[in-house]
């Protein structure tokens, strides 16, 4: 089945990290650009990360710039987003999408950072 599907979401304590994975199932990720987004509790949906098809682009929303990092393992088909120095306000739900001949969207995987 053509899809998204990611993965590495949790609870996390403030401060803490977490990698998540977003990971093409039946079709090939290496010519699609890939973003992240997130939606808080009661928020709208907000632009996170974004990479180009070959990695050599990457760029961060303001507010996590210089704590989360967007990379890709193209031979694996999978993107990745590592979050660093969690803070409250960054929970919500992380979903991936990938641009190119089709857009696709994944289903999202929920990130919770609370004491």
């Amino acid at each position: 089945q053509v899809q998204l599907v990611e993965s590495g979401g949790g609870l996390v304590q403030p401060g803490g990290s977490l990698r998540l994975s977003c990971k093409a199932t039946d079709f090939v990720l290496d010519s699609y650009g890939v973003s992240w987004y997130r939606q808080g509790p009661g928020k709208e949906r907000e632009w996170v990360a974004g990479i180009s098809p070959s990695g050599d682009s990457r760029n961060y929303e303001g507010s996590v710039e210089g704590r989360v990092t967007i990379s890709r393992d193209n031979s694996r088909n999978v993107v990745y987003l590592e979050l660093n120095i969690l803070k409250p306000e960054d929970t919500g739900i992380y979903t991936c999408h990938a641009r190119g001949h089709q857009i696709y969207w994944g289903q999202g995987t929920q990130v919770t950072v609370s004491t």
